[in-house]
């Protein structure tokens, strides 16, 4: 299986470890453009009015200024880059080894800086959203997308793609094979499906966890609703011409993340 999952905007800055090494990346086909992306956001963050490209807000000029110099920041693997609400569930430190295996090997994060990148692969924190347009780049899902299509469909193979990916990233890379399933996440609210932005990330958070905990990944889309509906409500629907897994919380969910 391949999880594909997106990135937090915010990023776990690490005082000490050494540089990201760019050839030492995961999809290795991508190094070229990573390049060119690295530069062009370089470019984006030194303008007076950085902030602006980027979409962010004054709080944030001190991540925008280690756009700068990414070459020297501090580095680490991917899963203690990434934080919020999705990865605090999915809780990467607290998995046995075998798990933390599966981990690295079944889940692809998106980048609008990396195009994509795997749990263990070293990256330094970073600001950039798939919807930022960089000079002369473009919009970063448009960009990418073309770029990260032939390299992920081959990644992919004949695996089943667990999309839980948001809409914004999920712009960056469609799966050319039928063989896909997105993750959406509803809530009751007062007897009717809504989708609640909080409960959806964590969720999405839990399932990949649930599913790299597994001895046997799931082959198709029925094998995974059939091991989803062992712990969530859920169901398969069609969406859009692909595959859907709906799942489906109680009005009184609360949530607590894995410690």
């Amino acid at each position: 299986m391949l999880i594909l999952l997106p990135p937090s905007e915010g990023k776990t800055a690490h005082a000490q470890g050494s540089a990201f090494d760019l050839d030492n990346l995961s999809f290795a086909e991508l190094t070229d453009e990573r390049r060119l992306v690295i530069d062009a956001l370089s470019n984006a963050s030194a303008r007076e009015d950085a902030m602006d490209i980027l979409g962010v807000g004054a709080s944030l000029a001190n991540e925008v200024a280690r756009n700068i110099n990414l070459h020297t920041e501090p580095a680490a693997k991917a899963h203690d880059i990434y934080s919020g609400v999705l990865f605090e569930a999915l809780n990467y430190a607290s998995l046995d080894e075998t798990a933390k295996q599966r981990a690295d090997e079944s889940i692809v994060v998106f980048s609008a800086l990396w195009g994509a990148v795997r749990f263990d692969d070293r990256i330094p924190p970073y600001r950039l959203s798939m919807s930022v347009k960089l000079e002369p780049l473009g919009k970063m899902a448009t960009w990418w997308k073309k770029r990260l299509t032939p390299v992920l469909d081959a990644a992919a193979k004949d695996q089943l793609i667990i999309d839980a990916r948001s809409s914004t990233y999920a712009a960056a890379y469609k799966p050319s094979y039928g063989n896909s399933v997105a993750v959406n996440v509803y809530q009751l609210r007062n007897g009717t499906p809504k989708v609640v932005s909080h409960f959806a990330k964590h969720t999405r958070g839990e399932v990949a966890r649930f599913l790299v905990q597994q001895k046997t990944a799931p082959k198709t889309a029925s094998e995974l609703l059939e091991l989803i509906q062992t712990k969530w409500e859920a169901a398969l629907v069609e969406d859009k011409k692909t595959m859907a897994l709906n799942i489906l919380l109680p009005e009184d969910h609360q949530f607590t993340t894995v410690r």
